[in-house]
């Protein structure tokens, strides 16, 4: 479709089909994520080490420690690796899929209140809104959002298939990105929520912690004396506030769905 035949500008601005079924999928694929947390939990409770686990103390990456006996000075064993290390993997996974599937114009605009959506399959074509820079930069801003948001998942992904007693560089380098780049996103996507909607704050705040926390594990080489929660403030936010920002987009989806049953209805 082109302005000629629409009559509109060359400036005319596109919005998605916000009810398209690929930004649901998307929007789940992000809100899986939270399965870690059950995982975890689970991977936890079968812990067989010489001392029981603890979140404080206990590194995550030690829940997928493949052998037992003794790494970096901790006596670690789980017998429940496999479950933690696939349960990174789909964390992973689904931060990827969410990131390949929700477009950088759905993303800025998906907590837009008043934000026109629908037409039919593609895009619809409205009139060029005020501030067209910013428009721009917003989309901009929210590929950026998406690029990191595919970085860190593909670092959880990493440190799922390589475990961190396998001798392998790769799963520092994993986890520096789950951390770094998905601490990133979320202040990303705060900053583009944050006056939209509510959530948005608390993406921004999980953002704030998450890189506050890793910058803190920089600066002391994790030398702390709870380095479990240390990384925990680095890990835990990332994964809420991506689930977070699954569930606005997901309202946004069904709130459209919802419209256009209401105006199909004689």
């Amino acid at each position: 479709m082109t302005a000629g035949t629409t009559g509109l500008s060359a400036d005319a601005i596109y919005y998605p089909d916000v009810a398209a079924t690929r930004f649901y999928v998307g929007a789940l694929a992000k809100l899986s994520v939270l399965q870690y947390f059950v995982a975890e939990a689970a991977v936890i409770g079968v812990w067989a080490g010489a001392e029981p686990y603890s979140r404080r103390t206990g590194y995550i990456s030690d829940l997928g420690a493949v052998a037992c006996g003794d790494f970096d000075g901790r006596e670690v064993c789980s017998p429940a690796h496999l479950l933690m290390n696939a349960s990174f993997v789909v964390q992973g996974i689904g931060m990827v899929i969410g990131a390949l599937l929700l477009g950088s114009v759905l993303l800025y605009c998906a907590a837009r209140p008043g934000a026109p959506a629908g037409g039919r399959a593609g895009s619809q074509p409205v009139s060029p809104a005020r501030g067209r820079a910013g428009w721009s930069t917003g989309v901009i801003t929210a590929a950026a959002a998406r690029m990191l948001t595919g970085i860190a998942g593909a670092g959880t992904v990493i440190v799922g298939l390589v475990p961190e007693d396998t001798g392998s560089g790769w799963h520092l380098a994993g986890a520096l990105m789950y951390f770094a780049a998905g601490s990133l996103a979320l202040l990303v996507i705060g900053v583009l929520w944050v006056r939209r909607t509510s959530l948005g704050w608390i993406i921004l705040a999980c953002g704030v912690v998450s890189l506050t926390a890793l910058i803190a594990g920089g600066v002391t080489g994790m030398h702390v004396p709870e380095p479990g929660t240390l990384e925990r403030l680095m890990g835990y936010p990332i994964t809420v506030g991506i689930a977070v920002a699954g569930l606005v987009i997901a309202q946004r989806v069904r709130h459209e769905r919802s419209l256009r049953r209401a105006a199909r209805v004689p």
